[in-house]
């Protein structure tokens, strides 16, 4: 059965639950999970999960993340994107020293408002469906942190003069739970104008890569010459910043019981834990000598 972690460039028009469903088929396995949704509307690094690595979902999904996004001042959407309806249209009087400016105040940890249009779940109905409604809730301000926030030089032949320009290229490293939309709009209530998001791509993502990335014809090229499992990542590539560990047969056969190890030289940490043929047995965490399995990812 197929076990790994398939890291998708996911393309636009896309939901996450698509992509999965895809993959899902290629690969003939039900265990198909991703870490961190993207919009339809985004592009870029989707973590999938394929067979037992979907165990290691809730890991990844913890992680920071990175994105390129385009900012379009003087537009504000329902949505907070360039795909929903247009509520108003401002004036633009904005420099780039302006909007560098206003973007410094954004790093750090911020205080950040969901929008309406997310998956959040108040009184068990989602936020967008709500919205879809016509309906608005009081959303409580949720804390998340701005690692980096980098106005990227463009080439433009076309450029107008900076005051009259309204299109920009944003870098944002950013925690989990950010939402990038959301950033362009409360940038854009702070120039005083009004902002929304007109373009994502998602370049890191739980530890991955666009390098790391496949398309999803790639992968149904190679699904077709029965060679889709070679893309997939080995699920302890995840846990590469953890030291591994190799187990003598006696406390490997213990571990997969299920039985505490004592090691009483053992350093207090995470480890990657293997059995002595290399297979990769479980994530573990060892405290005063004993080591204990955290979530483990050998068949039972």
């Amino acid at each position: 059965m197929p076990n790994g972690i398939l890291v998708i460039d996911k393309p636009a028009g896309w939901t996450s639950m698509d992509v999965c469903a895809k993959v899902r088929g290629m690969f003939h396995e039900k265990r198909v999970g991703h870490a961190g949704t993207l919009d339809p509307m985004a592009t870029g690094v989707l973590p999938v999960f394929v067979g037992r690595a979907t165990r290691a979902v809730e890991f990844a999904s913890d992680s920071d993340k990175e994105y390129i996004a385009g900012l379009k001042l003087g537009v504000i959407t329902n949505t907070q994107d360039t795909t929903g309806e247009v509520l108003e249209e401002r004036p633009v009087s904005v420099d780039r020293d302006c909007l560098r400016s206003a973007l410094a105040k954004f790093q750090g940890d911020i205080l950040q408002v969901p929008p309406m249009y997310s998956a959040i779940k108040r009184n068990g109905k989602k936020l967008y469906e709500l919205a879809r409604k016509g309906q608005e809730v009081d959303r409580p301000p949720r804390k998340v942190c701005i690692h980096a926030l980098e106005l990227l030089d463009e080439d433009r032949a076309d450029a107008l003069p900076q005051p009259e320009r309204r299109d920009y290229t944003l870098r944002v490293r950013c925690s989990k739970g950010t939402y990038v939309r959301t950033l362009c709009h409360d940038i854009g209530q702070a120039l005083g104008c009004g902002g929304c998001m007109s373009a994502l791509r998602r370049t890191e993502a739980a530890g991955f890569s666009l390098a790391d990335a496949v398309t999803l014809e790639e992968v149904q090229a190679a699904a077709d010459r029965g060679e889709a499992e070679s893309l997939l990542l080995p699920v302890d590539a995840y846990f590469a910043g953890r030291p591994d560990l190799v187990l003598k047969p006696e406390a490997e056969k213990k571990l997969r019981n299920g039985m505490t190890l004592v090691i009483p030289s053992l350093p207090d940490g995470e480890y990657r834990v293997y059995g002595g043929d290399r297979t990769f047995l479980a994530l573990c965490r060892a405290d005063r000598g004993r080591l204990v399995t955290v979530k483990s990812f050998f068949p039972v």
